[in-house]
């Protein structure tokens, strides 16, 4: 039997699993839950990973955590759409030496009663290190969409400068967003910030495009583009970045 295994299960009481469902906890296999995917970034290098989760609404909920060590002047990016079954939570874990970079794009889409959600832990260990975490959340239904976000400096990590936003849009009543931003800095000389919003979408944006003939369906689906878009306008490669938005936005065919 495993180490893992043989650890509790978390429950909503636990601060980090607080928005879990609490139901899907119950029921998992302890193995299951403490796994953790990991990956060394050597100095120097850039890895990426980007996914679309996208299990149906049959599934019972996944939980995906991974931790990252990220080397010298290396970079690690991730761009994830979090779509999957009735509870699907990402969690990422990221260690930086000096230099390096952590880059995260995350959409959450709801609908009906899921609740999905993005859990990261970013660990600024050593000096003159960056971080940005941009989180787009479309709710709709009676669902939630969750971001917790942990920004850790410490006492040697001078001159780091990391952020983290987290916006959410909900489309119907009955809908809901959370987010939990912390920052833990021991070092003096940093840049560190946080930001956050949850609300409708802008009926002003709407009321100028319906003013120069857009109709309202083209309005809103154009105004969420743009908005879960944020997430991903660090990838770099083109091709990529096409693909995460139009795969994103197939998910909301039945809703825009």
């Amino acid at each position: 039997m495993s180490e893992a295994a043989t650890l509790p299960l978390p429950t909503t009481h636990d601060e980090d699993w607080r928005y879990a469902d609490a139901d899907f906890l119950a029921a998992s296999d302890p193995g299951a839950i403490h796994h953790w995917r990991t990956l060394d970034v050597p100095a120097g290098e850039v890895r990426r990973e980007c996914k679309v989760i996208s299990s149906g609404s049959e599934c019972p909920g996944a939980v995906d955590r991974l931790r990252v060590h990220v080397g010298k002047g290396g970079r690690f990016e991730a761009f994830v759409t979090n779509a999957g079954g009735r509870y699907n939570r990402v969690e990422v874990e990221v260690t930086l030496e000096e230099g390096a970079h952590f880059e995260f794009g995350g959409v959450i889409l709801g609908g009906g009663d899921k609740v999905q959600e993005f859990v990261s832990r970013t660990i600024h260990a050593h000096p003159n290190a960056t971080s940005n975490q941009v989180v787009r959340s479309v709710q709709w239904g009676r669902s939630t969409g969750n971001f917790l976000g942990r920004i850790e400096v410490a006492r040697d990590a001078q001159k780091t400068d990391a952020a983290q936003n987290f916006r959410a849009i909900l489309l119907e009543k009955g809908a809901s967003a959370n987010t939990k931003p912390e920052l833990e800095i021991f070092a003096d000389d940093v840049l560190c910030a946080h930001g956050a919003a949850i609300g409708q979408m802008d009926e002003m944006a709407r009321y100028y495009m319906a003013s120069r003939g857009i109709s309202p369906q083209v309005a809103k689906r154009l105004l969420v583009q743009a908005f879960i878009g944020d997430a991903f306008v660090a990838i770099d490669d083109d091709a990529t970045q096409e693909r995460m938005l139009s795969e994103t936005l197939d998910f909301l065919e039945d809703t825009l």
